[in-house]
């Protein structure tokens, strides 16, 4: 019976070639912020444990971006895909960790750079 259900899952999961880039792009995007943030975390700690388990943190959540960037090459090539795991992270991380997290300032300027980044993953990524 659980065999069953496992291949319909697989079946579905090969069939479904879009969501399935999105949903990796999206894990992506999401544990590159995690690790991320558990690396401001991590240098802002005032205890060594505190430190030790927040690098943890972060370079776990960076093991599951680097296996979820294997994924997405199984699926575009790596010109396409490195630029746009690239983009995304500095944008997720200056908009999500940096400024809404950790409340950072972020200047004009580098809101601009934000928009200059979104729109060059526009460009590579388009078809």
């Amino acid at each position: 019976m659980y065999s069953t259900h496992i291949g319909t899952a697989i079946a579905w999961w090969r069939a479904a070639g879009a969501l399935r880039l999105w949903l990796l792009i999206a894990l992506n995007l999401a544990f590159n912020i995690l690790a991320n943030a558990g690396f401001k975390l991590s240098a802002e700690s005032a205890t060594r444990t505190g430190f030790l388990l927040w690098q943890i943190a972060g370079n776990l959540a960076g093991l599951i971006t680097v296996l979820t960037l294997t994924a997405i090459l199984r699926i575009i090539p790596l010109h396409i895909a490195y630029p746009l795991t690239v983009g995304l992270a500095v944008i997720g991380v200056q908009v999500f960790a940096a400024h809404l997290l950790f409340h950072e300032p972020v200047s004009l300027r580098q809101w601009l750079g934000t928009l200059v980044i979104a729109a060059g993953i526009a460009l590579i990524g388009g078809r």
